[in-house]
C-alpha cells in the first residue's frame, strides 16, 4: 500500500535538552567540530548512520535516551557550553563590525545588508541544494561572511529533488536518481507571518494563475538564507514542478526558475524584512546570470509599484545599477543561459508578465546581443547581468582577462584591457574543508582557533615537527582509504556484484602510497580522461615497484551530457581492470560528504583543464589547506599563485590547434612530472621515515597559499572593493532620487551630444628627433565638445608601447588639463608626460565621459579619439 499523504513528526525534546534543537537549527554545526561532538555524544551509532545530520539524528533517538541525557550533568554542561558558544558567535562584534560598519576602512559605513542571489548553495551534504563549484562557492561565501560578521542575506531556491544522486551500471554508465526531499526533515524553517501562516510570494504568469512560492529560511551562522519553494497547495502541477530539480527541464522550465529566483527573490527579501524587522538590502549581488531578473523587479518597484516612488525607467535603472554587483563564473559562451527572445517576451509581457508595467521592449533590450557576432534572436542572461550592474567581476585574474575578451562587444569602443570587468579570485571556507587534525597541528603551536584572523595559523607552520606533520598526513590518508573502500563496495553492489566477488576491495588503495585526487564535473574541457592518454604508461606509474601512485577519482556529468557520461565510463572501465583496480578507483556520487575525507587524504591534487577554460577551480585550494600539493595546468587561480615551489605546473601546448595532439603533449608532460619529480620526492625518506623535501614543500604551500585561498580573504575583497563602494553610490542616488535623476539626465545628454565630440588637432613638443629616458613629452589637444562642458569629460593622453602596425599595447594615460576655451564649444587641453622607459613608444589623445558617479570611463561605451 502507498500512503496518500506523508509528513514528518518532529521530536519533542525535554526542556533540559532544548539547546539541541537550537544547535541543530543553525548550520554553523556543519563547520564547528565541537558542536558535532555534542551530537555524536547523543548516540554515536545513529550519528554515523544518519549521515551526521542533527535533524535526522534527533528524530531517530528514543525517548529513553533523551531522558538519560537530560539527567547527565556532564552532558548538560557540554551542551550548555556549546549553546553559549553559538550565542557568542551570533552576537559578538566581528571583523565587519570592528572595521567596516563604522567606516574605519572606507569613507562611509559599509552597507547595512547585502543580498546575495545564487541558483545553488552548497552549505552541507544534509541540505543538498548544489551541483558543483558554483554552489560550493556560494555556500563558502555565506559561511565566510558569517565568520566575518558581514551582513549578507542569501537568496536561492529549494529544489524538491536537489541535483541528483549518481550511481553506476554494471557497464560503468552514469545513472541518476532523484529522491524526494522533505523540508520537514531538513535543517530549515518556514518563514511565517505574525498570524502563524506561512509567508508566500506570488508572480504573475502568462499562462494561468499566479505562481505561488513559500519561503524557507536556513540559518547559516549569522546569515539567513531564503529559499523559494513552489510545492504549494493550489499551484497547478507545472507550477509545482518549477522547483523540482536543479538545472533540470527545458528552456521554458529554466526561465520559470530564473524568474522565480530573481523576481520572486526580491519579493521574498521584502517579506522577510517586513516580518523580521531586518534592514532592507542596500547592495544586491548577482552570483552568475541566473538571478539577473532581480534587476527588472527592482525597476518595477521603483517605477510602477503602487507603494513605490514612481520614477521613470532611466532613473530607476541608475538606482538599480548603482547598488548591484554582477559576478560572472563562466569562461566559455556555452556556459551562459540564453533564452529565445520570443519566450522572454511572453513571460515578461508589459500587461500579463512577471513584472507588469515594465516595458517589454526595454527588458528585451537589456539582454540583446546587439554587437558584432551576437545573435539577436536570443536573450542573454549574462549580457543583462552586466547591463544591470555598475560593478562586475570575474573569479580569478586570468578569468577576468578572459571575460573582458568574451564581453568586449558590450564596450566596442574600448580595448579589452579597459572593459569594466574586474577580478576577485575565489576562496574556500577553511573550517568547512580543513581536517580537524590539521587545525590541531596549528593549535598545538599556539594558533587561535576562535579568531576571525588566521595569521596565527601561518605563523605556526614552521614550528610543527616534520614527524608530526607526516604522521597526521598518514592518518588522513588512511581515513580516505577506509571511506573509499566503503563507497567502492557499495557502488559495486549497486552495479550487481555479489559480496563474494568483492574480497579484493579489502586491499584497494594503500595508506602508505602516494595518493593523487581528481574530482570535478565531467565537462569535456576539464579533461577527466587526460591521464588515460597512454594507458600502459599510467599502469606503469600505478604499479611501480618502488614508487607507486594511486588515483582517487570522482565527478558527475550533467544528466543530459552523454559525452560527459562517456568520459566517466572510460575511467570506470579502466579502474575495473583487475591488474590495477587496487590502485585506481572511481567513487560515484561526489558531494560534500565525500569531499570531507577526500581533500585531506590526498597528497597531490590533479587539475588538467584545457587552458584557459577553468574560471577559478577551488578544489585545489581545499587540498592545499590540508597540506596537499597541486599538480595543475596554469589556469584559474593556479595561474596567478603558483610560485615554482608550492606544487607543480603541467606544461601546456597552447599554440597547438589540433586538440588530440595537444592532449597527447600535455598528457606526456603530466606523466613525466609524476615519474621524475612528484613520486621521487614523496618517497625520498629520511632516517625517521619523513620525506623532508616534500614536507618543506608542504610548509611552503601552507604559508604561500594559505592566506590567499581563504574565503574570508575573498569576502573581505568583495566588501572593500565592491560592496562598500556600491553602497556609497547607492546612497548618493537613493536618498531622494535626485542624484539618480541627475545622473540619468546627464547620461542621456552625453550620449545624445557625443557625435559632436571630436579631437580636432594635437600638437606635441619636448622630444625632438632623439627622445631619451628622462625626457618629457608636452601635448596640446584642441577638442570640440559641442554642447558639453569640460566638466562632462576627461581628455587623456594615452601612451604605451607601439607595435609595427602602430597599435598601442600596455597602455596608460595622463589626464590633460583645461588650458583655454574658445567660441563654438572648442577647448584646449595641455599636459606633460615623463618618458620613463626605453623602446618603441606611441601616444594618442582621446576624450571620455567623466562623472564622479561612474565606476569606469568605459561605462557609457563612448569615446572620441584623435
Amino acid at each position: 500500500m502507498r500512503a496518500i499523504r506523508r509528513f514528518t513528526v518532529r521530536p519533542v525534546l525535554p526542556p533540559a535538552l532544548a539547546p539541541l534543537g537550537e544547535l541543530a537549527g543553525n548550520l554553523r554545526w556543519s563547520w564547528h567540530p565541537e558542536t558535532q561532538d555534542v551530537f555524536a555524544e547523543v548516540d554515536p551509532v545513529l550519528w554515523e548512520s544518519t549521515g551526521r545530520d542533527p535533524v535526522r539524528l534527533l528524530g531517530a533517538v528514543g525517548r529513553s535516551r533523551f531522558d538519560e541525557l537530560a539527567a547527565d550533568e556532564g552532558f548538560l554542561a557540554r551542551l550548555g557550553a556549546a549553546r553559549a558558544d553559538l550565542e557568542t558567535y551570533l552576537t559578538a562584534d566581528r571583523w565587519y563590525q570592528r572595521r567596516m560598519a563604522a567606516g574605519s576602512e572606507s569613507a562611509a559605513p559599509g552597507p547595512r545588508t547585502i543580498a546575495y542571489f545564487s541558483p545553488e548553495f552548497g552549505i552541507t551534504a544534509v541540505l543538498p541544494q548544489y551541483s558543483g563549484g558554483l554552489g560550493i562557492l556560494a555556500g563558502d561565501h555565506l559561511k565566510a561572511a558569517s565568520d566575518l560578521g558581514v551582513p549578507i542575506i542569501g537568496v536561492g531556491l529549494l529544489y524538491r529533488h536537489g541535483y541528483f544522486k549518481q550511481s553506476l551500471s554494471r557497464e560503468g554508465w552514469q545513472q541518476e536518481t532523484y529522491p524526494v526531499l522533505d523540508p520537514d526533515e531538513l535543517p530549515i524553517s518556514l518563514l511565517r507571518e505574525p498570524d502563524g501562516s506561512g509567508a508566500t510570494i506570488a508572480i504573475q504568469m502568462p499562462d494561468g494563475p499566479d505562481l505561488i512560492a513559500r519561503i524557507w529560511v536556513a540559518s547559516v551562522g549569522r546569515v539567513p538564507l531564503l529559499m523559494l519553494d513552489t510545492d504549494v497547495e493550489g499551484n497547478p502541477d507545472h507550477y509545482v514542478d518549477v522547483t523540482d530539480r536543479l538545472y533540470g527541464g527545458n528552456s521554458e522550465h529554466r526561465l520559470r526558475q530564473e524568474l522565480l529566483l530573481g523576481v520572486g527573490g526580491v519579493r521574498a527579501l521584502r517579506a522577510h524584512a517586513r516580518i523580521t524587522g531586518s534592514p532592507e538590502p542596500e547592495v544586491f549581488h548577482t552570483n552568475e546570470g541566473h538571478a539577473g531578473f532581480l534587476g527588472i523587479e527592482r525597476i518595477r518597484e521603483l517605477t510602477v509599484a503602487a507603494d513605490g516612488p514612481g520614477l521613470d525607467f532611466e532613473t530607476a535603472l541608475e538606482v538599480g545599477r548603482a547598488s548591484t554587483v554582477f559576478t560572472t563564473h563562466t569562461p566559455v559562451p556555452a556556459g551562459i543561459d540564453r533564452f529565445p527572445r520570443s519566450l522572454v517576451e511572453q513571460y515578461l509581457n508589459v500587461d500579463a508578465g512577471a513584472t507588469p508595467g515594465v516595458p517589454t521592449e526595454r527588458i528585451l533590450a537589456l539582454g540583446t546581443e546587439d554587437y558584432a557576432d551576437g545573435d539577436a534572436s536570443v536573450f542573454n542572461m549574462a549580457v543583462m547581468g552586466f547591463r544591470l550592474a555598475q560593478r562586475a567581476n570575474g573569479v580569478s585574474q586570468l578569468h577576468g582577462e578572459v571575460s573582458r575578451g568574451m564581453f568586449n562587444g558590450l564596450w566596442p569602443a574600448f580595448d579589452e584591457a579597459e572593459v569594466p570587468i574586474g577580478s576577485i579570485t575565489n576562496g574556500v571556507h577553511a573550517p568547512s574543508w580543513v581536517a580537524r587534525e590539521v587545525f590541531g597541528l596549528a593549535t598545538s603551536q599556539g594558533a587561535d582557533g576562535g579568531a576571525d584572523d588566521a595569521e596565527s595559523f601561518w605563523d605556526a607552520v614552521d614550528r610543527v615537527p616534520g614527524t608530526d606533520v607526516w604522521s597526521v598526513k598518514r592518518t588522513l590518508r588512511e581515513r580516505l582509504v577506509v571511506d573509499a573502500r566503503k563507497r567502492l563496495a557499495k557502488s559495486w553492489e549497486k552495479r550487481g556484484a555479489a559480496k563474494a566477488e568483492l574480497k579484493w576491495i579489502e586491499d584497494a588503495l594503500d595508506p602508505d602510497v602516494l595518493t593523487i585526487g581528481f574530482a570535478r564535473r565531467a565537462a569535456s574541457y576539464k579533461r577527466l580522461t587526460l591521464m588515460m592518454r597512454e594507458p600502459e604508461r599510467l599502469k606503469a606509474l600505478l604499479l611501480h615497484p618502488e614508487r607507486p601512485i594511486q588515483l582517487v577519482i570522482a565527478g558527475k556529468a550533467h544528466p543530459a551530457d552523454d559525452g560527459g557520461k562517456k568520459l566517466i565510463q572510460d575511467i570506470v572501465r579502466l579502474s575495473d581492470d583487475p591488474a590495477i583496480r587496487h590502485r585506481i578507483v572511481f567513487l560515484p556520487n561526489y558531494d560534500i560528504a565525500m569531499a570531507k575525507p577526500l581533500y585531506p587524504g590526498c597528497d597531490v591534487w590533479l587539475n588538467n583543464p584545457l587552458r584557459p577554460y577553468e574560471a577559478c577551480g577551488t578544489s585545489g585550494m581545499k587540498a592545499a589547506l590540508n597540506g596537499g600539493l597541486n599538480l595543475s595546468v596554469l589556469d584559474g587561480w593556479w595561474d596567478e599563485w603558483y610560485d615554482g615551489e608550492n606544487g607543480w605546473a603541467i606544461p601546456t601546448a597552447d599554440g597547438v590547434e589540433d586538440i588530440d595532439k595537444r592532449d597527447d603533449l600535455e598528457a606526456a608532460a603530466l606523466y613525466d612530472l609524476i615519474e621524475n619529480e612528484v613520486a621521487p620526492r614523496f618517497y625520498d625518506l629520511d632516517a625517521d621515515g619523513v620525506p623532508t623535501r616534500w614536507v618543506e614543500m608542504l610548509r611552503h604551500t601552507l604559508k604561500s597559499l594559505g592566506p590567499k585561498v581563504l574565503a574570508t580573504r575573498m569576502v573581505r575583497d568583495y566588501t572593500r572593493q565592491l560592496y562598500a563602494p556600491a553602497a556609497v553610490n547607492a546612497r548618493a542616488l537613493n536618498s531622494d532620487y535626485a542624484g539618480a535623476r541627475e545622473l540619468a539626465a546627464w547620461k542621456a545628454r552625453v550620449k545624445g551630444t557625443w557625435p559632436e565630440v571630436k579631437v580636432e588637432h594635437v600638437e606635441s613638443s619636448g622630444v625632438g628627433d632623439a627622445a631619451e629616458v628622462g625626457g618629457h613629452l608636452s601635448a596640446r589637444a584642441f577638442v570640440s565638445l559641442g554642447a558639453l562642458s569640460p566638466d562632462d569629460v576627461e581628455v587623456q593622453l594615452v601612451h604605451g608601447r607601439v607595435q609595427s602596425d602602430d597599435t598601442l599595447v600596455d597602455t596608460a594615460f595622463v589626464a590633460l588639463e583645461l588650458a583655454e576655451t574658445y567660441e563654438g564649444g572648442r577647448h584646449r587641453f595641455d599636459g606633460t608626460l615623463a618618458l620613463d622607459r626605453s623602446g618603441p613608444f606611441g601616444y594618442t589623445v582621446r576624450v571620455v565621459p567623466s562623472n564622479g558617479l561612474l565606476t569606469s570611463y568605459a561605462e557609457l561605451g563612448v569615446v572620441a579619439t584623435a
